[in-house]
């Protein structure tokens, strides 16, 4: 978007999950940049130090979880858009070294999703520091690929904890809150399998359909107080997620140009727009559902794949 300051999110408290992600970390950096306060997550520790150099949030945000007691460890719900083949990462409410840092506008905090108990501590956490809550972000995903025949239950159930069931933690707190206070703005990002078919995505696009449509029935619920409920929809962005797929296929050159040009074998179409998202195409989109100008829009689904679905 424009260096101008996108209306109403100037002081405003976010949350975001999977923050260190590429889609994540593109999102905590568009909303620092236009003057939120972002208390921002991912169940990677190292990751989320990662991102402290990666975008505006400053390295002396050093992580101690220390303080966390007891970290759970889920099977292998790995942080947002990593690949799907990352090994299991630790997980827990780990407490930050120092406060939020004035000039960044974000703190880090290490959070697993599917774990409850920890998505609440956190965002009680984010709101005793930054203040109530305004907007939150859900990020966190994961991807198994596998044919329907050869998917395994725990790689099934793993999807889901993170792509599904993280979304209702995390939006289920929120929005508690901002009923109570009679605003707030939740954006999903999930993806443009949860409205076509894919073969060997079935896990991946069941449960992005699903936090789809459960995001649109909270909306329902909350929207006489105040509460916006929104999706953003990505295809093909880089990310390493898709960087990961890529890389058994023939690597990214030639990823990049079968997605774009698409392929006829595998039933997919290309994209019409002629390129592979930006991260930043993603976090522009959650900027504008977040925001007073989409102050009237809620339950709405925004696709942001080039056309790729092709979508009336």
């Amino acid at each position: 978007m424009s260096a101008a300051r996108v209306p109403g999110l100037d002081g405003r408290v976010a949350l975001v999950t999977g923050a260190a992600g590429g889609i994540g970390a593109a999102v905590v950096e568009a909303l620092t940049a236009h003057g939120a306060r972002v208390f921002a997550t991912d169940l990677d520790p190292s990751a989320a130090r990662h991102l402290a150099t990666a975008t505006s949030v400053p390295e002396s945000l050093a992580i101690d979880t220390s303080s966390a007691g007891s970290l759970a460890t889920a099977p292998d719900t790995s942080t947002a858009r990593r690949p799907a083949t990352a090994p299991d990462t630790p997980s827990g409410t780990g407490r930050l070294a120092t406060d939020l840092d004035a000039s960044s506008g974000a703190c880090v905090r290490p959070l697993d999703v599917t774990d409850p108990v920890a998505v609440e501590a956190a965002v009680d956490d984010a709101e005793r520091e930054l203040g109530p809550l305004d907007i939150a972000v859900n990020v966190a995903g994961i991807l198994r690929q596998a044919n329907v025949a050869d998917l395994t239950d725990a790689d099934w159930a793993a999807t889901f904890a993170v792509n599904t069931t993280g979304v209702f933690h995390v939006s289920r707190a929120a929005a508690r809150r901002m009923a109570a206070r009679g605003r707030g703005s939740i954006v999903t990002v999930a993806s443009n399998a949860a409205g076509i078919p894919r073969a060997g995505m079935s896990a991946y696009a069941a449960s992005k359909a699903a936090a789809v449509m459960f995001t649109k029935c909270l909306g329902l619920e909350v929207a006489a107080r105040g509460v916006r409920c929104n999706t953003v929809c990505p295809g093909s962005t880089l990310t390493g997620m898709q960087r990961a797929m890529w890389a058994e296929t023939g690597g990214a050159d030639e990823g990049a140009r079968r997605v774009v040009e698409g392929d006829l074998a595998s039933h997919r179409t290309g994209i019409p727009l002629g390129r592979v998202a930006d991260p930043a195409d993603v976090a522009d989109a959650v900027l504008f559902l977040a925001s007073d100008l989409a102050r009237h829009v809620t339950m709405h689904d925004l696709y942001v794949d080039g056309g790729a679905t092709l979508r009336a």
